[in-house]
């Protein structure tokens, strides 16, 4: 290896004039150095630098294919959405219209019939208050009329021989006889 080193160092001794040989100014020597370094980076680097561009740029516009799709089932499923929404909101305001119809509807029923059965319970208490002042009138004819039966009895016991006692008895038990099938 001392041999390759010493051979190069030979080299740079050697005088420029019009000979190839190894320039050890590293001052000089850079950009030029720099260049073919370039120059090769790009010649052979150009391929790969390109196929790694097109594959970025293929994913790139695969993503943005897959987000354009995306952003149209998004959409589609956004307007099926609104459109059900729409649906919905349609639905609940007959259901509250067809509600409130039915609630006004019921309140009327329930005033109507509350007003039938008011009715019939006023024509009951009348029925009931026109049987009671029958009966009552009935019963104080009844105890009137016994009344003046025992008061009458009493008088033609006190008065009246057998003979008429017995024809007013028959009397009065055909008088009985004619009101009781006048109130039958």
């Amino acid at each position: 290896m001392k041999n390759v080193t010493d051979s190069f160092l030979s080299l740079g001794y050697w005088s420029s004039a019009g000979s190839f040989g190894f320039n050890t100014d590293i001052l000089a020597t850079n950009p030029i150095n720099l260049s073919v370094v370039f120059g090769v980076l790009i010649f052979f680097g150009k391929g790969v630098l390109n196929d790694l561009l097109d594959n970025r740029k293929q994913r790139i516009l695969k993503t943005i294919r897959n987000s354009e799709e995306l952003r149209g089932g998004a959409i589609e499923q956004l307007e099926k959405a609104r459109a059900r929404l729409r649906k919905v909101e349609m639905e609940a305001d007959q259901f509250r219209v067809n509600g409130y119809s039915d609630i006004e509807r019921e309140k009327l029923n329930l005033i109507n019939s509350t007003y039938k059965t008011l009715e019939q319970l006023e024509i009951y208490k009348n029925e009931t208050i026109h049987f009671e002042q029958q009966r009552a009138s009935n019963q104080v004819r009844q105890r009137v009329f016994q009344q003046a039966l025992q008061g009458a009895l009493g008088t033609l016991n006190s008065s009246l021989n057998n003979e008429l006692h017995l024809r007013t008895i028959n009397a009065n038990i055909e008088m009985f006889g004619t009101l009781k099938e006048i109130t039958d």
